[in-house]
């Protein structure tokens, strides 16, 4: 994966639109129009502050299909990716959770959305929604057919599951990139909000072996000094919202004291002051 192709960036800073509940979602609202006016305002936060691109989730969906959601949720989201991608100069890419990397790579190709995240490639996960067993080679047949070039940014033991065979950090990271053929892998922590450890980073980079490796959660500018530089970009939502609550709305000043931590950590530290001098909002 190219990351300066796509992001124009050897170390993207990605934000992540949670859409409010969509249509046949538990909590679904009823009004579509409010939900595309949040994203939008989240889309254009993110974007003053400074990230690098935005991946677009249905976050909100909870409790969440363990793998195909229902065509509303396709046609939504594909009209408010298409949206966003008029409104903000930055690549989007796209989760449709639990796991349904199909439709998120249907709704990438028709939006000509630049890439996906997949929660589970391969391997099989215990999840909240039951076994997931990751379907990499379908999913690589089905790009082929599509015809497009959407890139893969695979997750590796996901957060919120439990791998059934031995959790083994290097076995993993090499048979999603060399079996799965992910474009990049990405390493979070147990669970929304929870960062993976530095120890963990710098196994998953070692075993990555050139491919990109991606931070899934629980950055914040107070530890994205010690975790950026072990890894090639991060994706970070629940610290960029206000109060740092992930039931609020982004919070352009967030994201902008994050985005300006995470450059100064991997810049260098002649140009740079310490990241300690870095506020922020409560």
């Amino acid at each position: 994966m190219d990351l300066n192709k796509i992001f124009k960036t050897p170390n993207p800073i990605i934000g992540v639109v949670h859409l409010l509940p969509l249509p046949t979602s538990p909590r679904w609202g009823g009004n579509l129009k409010a939900v595309i006016d949040r994203a939008e305002q989240e889309a254009m936060a993110l974007a003053s502050g400074g990230v690098n691109g935005i991946i677009v989730e249905n976050f909100f969906d909870a409790p969440f299909a363990k793998d195909q959601v229902d065509p509303a949720v396709v046609s939504a989201m594909s009209l408010i990716v298409e949206r966003l991608i008029q409104m903000v100069p930055l690549p989007i890419g796209i989760n449709v959770l639990r796991n349904d990397a199909h439709s998120a790579l249907a709704i990438a190709s028709c939006t000509q959305a630049q890439f996906i995240r997949v929660n589970v490639l391969t391997g099989v996960m215990a999840t909240d929604q039951g076994l997931i067993e990751g379907r990499a080679h379908e999913l690589l047949r089905y790009r082929r057919e599509l015809g497009g070039e959407v890139q893969i940014l695979a997750d590796v033991l996901v957060k919120h599951a439990r791998p059934l065979s031995s959790p083994n950090l290097t076995v993993a990271v090499q048979d999603t990139i060399e079996r799965g053929l992910a474009d990049a892998i990405i390493l979070s922590g147990w669970a929304t909000g929870s960062p993976p450890t530095l120890e963990d980073l710098e196994l998953a980079k070692a075993a990555a072996n050139g491919t990109p490796v991606f931070i899934g959660s629980g950055a914040d500018w107070e530890n994205i000094s010690t975790l950026m530089p072990a890894v090639d970009g991060v994706i970070a939502c629940s610290s960029l919202k206000r109060h740092g609550r992930r039931d609020q709305p982004i919070d352009p000043i967030r994201v902008s004291r994050f985005v300006e931590a995470a450059r100064r950590s991997y810049a260098p530290k002649a140009e740079s002051p310490s990241v300690s001098s870095v506020s922020v909002p409560s």
